[in-house]
């Protein structure tokens, strides 16, 4: 049986690879991630903390729960770098907004898994579970003992 020209430039392997690729490029960009889901309506406040997010002279950030008035972390420079950009990212929102660094932030984690992160100041809310588990755990620290 005489070959067509595209089964002879291509050959029948590449093209089926293409194919798949393709359709898995249409997939996941259909499919949604899971660890970025949607707040399941059921769900309830686990645990929860709120501070407020300072930065000291020495270059640390040192988080102050907002209820007690009490140090819960001071993360030093080069230490807790995602937990020290999330924080910073969100104070540079409020800059850029004429807010202050007064309002707390808040810390929860959910019935469902999830872990969120919300500026009371400017409403925006971070869901840490897109961002990987170790960064959830980085910030679960925060949260009161026994209580996770």
């Amino acid at each position: 049986m005489p070959r067509t020209m595209r089964e002879d430039v291509f050959g029948k392997g590449p093209v089926l690879g293409m194919g798949l690729v393709i359709l898995a490029v249409v997939v996941l960009t259909v499919a949604p991630l899971p660890s970025v889901r949607a707040p399941d309506s059921e769900a309830m406040v686990r645990s929860e903390r709120t501070f407020v997010a300072a930065d000291r002279g020495d270059g640390a950030v040192v988080l102050t729960d907002a209820a007690t008035g009490r140090d819960v972390l001071v993360a030093a420079p080069g230490a807790d770098g995602f937990m020290r950009g999330t924080l910073r990212g969100l104070a540079r929102d409020r800059r850029m907004r004429d807010l202050g660094p007064e309002a707390p932030f808040r810390l929860v984690a959910w019935t469902d898994g999830r872990m969120t992160l919300d500026d009371t100041a400017t409403g925006r809310r971070l869901d840490l579970l897109a961002f990987g588990q170790t960064q959830v755990e980085a910030f679960a620290r925060l949260l009161p003992i026994g209580e996770k």
